[in-house]
């Protein structure tokens, strides 16, 4: 196939729109607003009030600031397209998007593997939480993470960035990096993005899957041999981080069958198959601080004096 310089993308995903696609614009609208209202807050007070400077608060600031960072480099540019004729990406935006997205999506898996090892010091080591799970190591380890999948992402899209494509058309609402990838002409060249993806992001699932599922089992076998008091404690505890958890792998799963496994989804509605790409960007930084900030007490209560009664929480 003979290779084309091409300066944009055609993101065909939105050709099957059609006539209710102002609905889509006013839904998604709302949605915007709600986690940007949502996200923001949640942040601010957590900043603001010295209570909720530990280690299970921080962790949530940064899934918040990661849920801010995702949606808005999502949202805004599907409302554009939803409303223009229009539905072509610039080569540079699409790398700009694909570095966003999927740092968002790394960031977020390693936010959620962090909490459930704290989740497994506070319950199965209490006396020695304290002194493992210092502000300052908790504050390091997230700046760790948002380096380290900030580093991966921007090697990725460099090896994308330097293939030559044979075609310009992406099936989807966004860009893919994997379907960017299977547009180059030569195969030598994205066998080695395949190869880097396939090790890089295997390494950090793996890491941050194995840490969840260690976590969760030395919790469940201390929950097995405590009283009833203590499992309700610790069920109360889990279940938000769980609930997030299985919406996000839930939305990751549908994304990734999309993308690579067209077939077990080709009887879907194109309505569907749309809301299921970007499920895992568009719902998850909503669940999470509706869960976080219904459940957790101490935040509702911060949430309620700014709010409702106009004050600040103490400093």
């Amino acid at each position: 196939m003979n290779s084309t310089q091409f300066t944009s993308f055609i993101l065909a995903g939105y050709s099957d729109i059609g006539q209710l696609k102002y609905l889509y614009v006013l839904i998604m609208t709302v949605l915007c607003i709600s986690i940007w209202f949502s996200n923001i807050l949640l942040i601010v007070v957590i900043c603001i009030e010295r209570n909720l400077h530990k280690p299970m608060y921080l962790i949530l600031c940064s899934l918040f600031v990661n849920d801010l960072y995702g949606s808005t480099a999502l949202y805004p540019a599907i409302m554009i397209h939803l409303v223009s004729d229009v539905h072509s990406i610039s080569t540079g935006h699409c790398y700009l998007q694909i570095f966003c997205i999927y740092t968002y999506g790394c960031i977020e898996v390693g936010n959620l593997a962090v909490m459930s090892y704290d989740r497994y010091l506070a319950i199965c080591h209490p006396l020695q939480y304290t002194v493992i799970m210092t502000p300052k190591k908790v504050c390091v380890l997230i700046c760790v993470i948002w380096f380290c999948m900030s580093v991966h992402m921007i090697l990725n899209v460099s090896l994308t960035a330097r293939l030559e494509f044979c075609g310009n058309v992406i099936d989807k609402l966004f860009c893919d990096n994997y379907l960017i990838v299977k547009l180059a002409c030569s195969a030598s060249d994205a066998a080695v993005n395949n190869i880097f993806g396939l090790l890089s992001y295997n390494l950090i699932f793996m890491v941050c899957l194995f840490t969840i599922f260690f976590s969760y089992t030395a919790i469940l076998t201390i929950c097995l041999k405590s009283s009833i008091a203590t499992r309700k404690k610790a069920l109360s505890t889990c279940t938000p981080h769980l609930a997030s958890l299985i919406n996000f792998f839930f939305g990751c799963f549908f994304t990734v069958l999309q993308s690579r496994f067209d077939s077990p989804m080709k009887h879907f509605p194109s309505e569907v198959k749309a809301i299921l790409s970007v499920y895992f960007a568009m719902i998850q930084p909503l669940f999470n601080p509706i869960l976080y900030g219904m459940r957790m007490s101490k935040l509702r209560k911060a949430c309620k004096n700014v709010l409702v009664l106009g004050q600040y929480p103490d400093k």
